[in-house]
């Protein structure tokens, strides 16, 4: 047996933007960082966030437009690994997650309790924190 599929709740790191391919499909691009806190070896809270980067197609896309930043969502959808020549002609592998079905849930933090490069994050208490986004993957 072979599956390929994924589900994750996290938060949209920016709006998604939209562009059309040469057949006139709708694709729309976005980030969703998921977050989730340990303790690390020296028993100090440690906050490990994961970014994935999102393509809709079609309806889909139109609905993705409409997101906001910061928006709660579960998607669901398979991971596609694609590769590519930039300008500078070094190959590059990228993986995202072909967005099947796509969910808003929760409520979204306010604005003013996000910095530029926070991710919300769930305490043990459940009460939405912000921790500081280290890393990020390009679309």
């Amino acid at each position: 047996m072979q599956m390929n599929r994924i589900e994750i709740a996290g938060f949209l790191a920016a709006r998604p933007d939209a562009r059309y391919l040469a057949s006139g499909t709708k694709v729309a691009n976005a980030r969703l960082g998921e977050s989730h806190r340990y303790k690390g070896a020296d028993n100090q809270a440690v906050t490990q966030t994961n970014w994935h980067s999102l393509t809709f197609y079609n309806s889909l896309a139109d609905q993705a437009l409409t997101y906001d930043k910061g928006i709660n969502l579960f998607i669901e959808g398979t991971v596609q690994q694609r590769k590519f020549t930039p300008k500078d002609g070094s190959e590059r592998t990228v993986h995202e997650v072909i967005v099947q079905s796509c969910h808003v849930i929760g409520n979204s933090p306010p604005a003013s309790a996000a910095t530029e490069n926070s991710v919300p994050v769930a305490s043990s208490n459940g009460e939405l924190d912000h921790a500081e986004a280290t890393d990020t993957w390009p679309i």
